[in-house]
């Protein structure tokens, strides 16, 4: 088979995908099987033992790989257990046994050298030409960068048609007040819980897509099981993987590398579509980007602001501090803090753009800067906070630099 038809991704850590998967969508169904969730078409199945079934032709050799070494390990196990136990039943003192001193043969010494290297061989040939393929990442149709941020996705389509088009993809909000309700008794719960994405990653069908991920703050993963891809996101480093959906639909991951308090919500939806669709997509997102290109040099009124800083607080800020300002555990109020009510507007763009304490308070470079200046306004002038302040996109472009 052609290596450059096949996808990428390591195989040493498709195990540990396997097994992290297995623990965490496991769980997540028993936690909900009160709920009657069913399984979910590209994603975790009630009671799943098995990988997800794959849509692309390296899932599918993933699958073949994993349970051709699961039958050797067998063989071995029956063989070797199988004439240890006949051995120690056959030979029993009991029935009259004794022990000899045997010189030991060269057939034997031979024979012992000889099987587990045949054995290691023919592990290590397959393991080998799936691996090697799945490090292909060459002559993509489509590239795309995947950052990894607490606790969201931004995606950056570098290369190929889509060229330009960037967004933050993040838990859809529902999901996130569903799940702070505890789930009481009587919840009505969608099959897709906690992977419901408000903009999810769109690539055509059959074509090779190379991801390349990196990361903002700490270590997350990309992982995607349909698809038998699973990459680091390292911050100041870049790796990549790719993958070749056969299959149009929507395929469902999640960040599978511990990276912080929100990483149970931080879910990664990848919709596989058709070549037209996909150049609709491409076409509704550019008119949408040209629509939303704010420029940083306008003065915007108050009560313009507002408005727009609503709905990036509801979009970005709302999962952690929460609809009322308040906050919760660890993550500090905004109704009411003493940055917010500061006059000087610098430290409060200062804490969006370069985050704060350690990470708890992530960075937001990634937002433009009539978003920063919308929410920050937004916040100044919500809850108990009527300071009448006003921050406009030219001070926060004014902080970047």
């Amino acid at each position: 088979m052609n290596a450059a038809k096949k996808i990428s991704k390591p195989l040493c850590i498709w195990g540990t995908q396997a097994i992290t998967s297995a623990a965490v969508w496991g769980a997540s169904a028993l936690a909900t099987a009160a709920h009657a969730v069913n399984d979910l078409p590209g994603g975790p199945a009630v009671r799943q033992l098995n990988f997800h079934p794959p849509v692309t032709q390296i899932g599918a050799e993933q699958h073949w790989l994993h349970w051709y070494m699961m039958y050797i390990c067998l063989a071995i196990f029956v063989v070797v257990f199988g004439i240890m136990f006949y051995s120690i039943w056959k030979h029993r003192k009991s029935v009259g046994h004794q022990s000899q001193k045997l010189a030991e043969p060269l057939w034997v010494e031979i024979g012992w050298t000889v099987v587990p290297f045949i054995i290691v061989i023919g592990m290590a040939l397959p393991a080998t030409k799936v691996l090697v393929a799945q490090k292909d990442t060459t002559n993509a149709d489509l590239t795309i960068k995947a950052t990894g941020y607490q606790w969201k996705w931004g995606y950056d389509y570098l290369k190929g048609e889509g060229e330009g088009i960037g967004f933050i993809s993040t838990l859809d909000a529902s999901q996130r007040e569903l799940s702070n309700t505890g789930l009481p008794k009587g919840t009505v719960v969608p099959d897709d819980y906690l992977f419901r994405v408000d903009n999810p990653l769109v690539v055509p069908v059959n074509k090779k897509i190379r991801v390349i991920t990196t990361a903002v703050d700490v270590i997350h993963a990309f992982a995607v099981p349909s698809f038998g891809i699973k990459q680091d996101a390292i911050p100041g480093f870049v790796r990549d993987t790719w993958f070749r959906a056969e299959k149009i639909g929507e395929y469902h991951g999640q960040c599978q590398e511990l990276c912080g308090k929100e990483h149970a919500y931080m879910p990664i939806t990848v919709k596989v579509v058709s070549a037209e669709d996909y150049s609709k997509w491409v076409d509704d997102q550019k008119k949408k980007m040209a629509a939303l290109a704010d420029d940083p040099s306008k003065v915007w009124t108050l009560d313009d602001i507002l408005k727009r800083g609503e709905k990036v607080y509801a979009a970005n800020c709302a999962a952690c501090h929460q609809a009322n300002g308040k906050g919760a555990g660890p993550i500090k109020p905004l109704d009411g803090a003493a940055v917010v009510l500061d006059a000087d507007k610098t430290k409060q763009i200062s804490v969006l753009l370069n985050g704060q304490n350690n990470g708890a308070m992530p960075s937001w470079k990634a937002l433009s800067d009539t978003e920063i200046a919308a929410v920050i306004s937004f916040t100044k002038n919500n809850w108990s906070n009527k300071t009448g302040q006003l921050v406009q996109p030219a001070d926060v472009q004014a902080a970047r630099k």
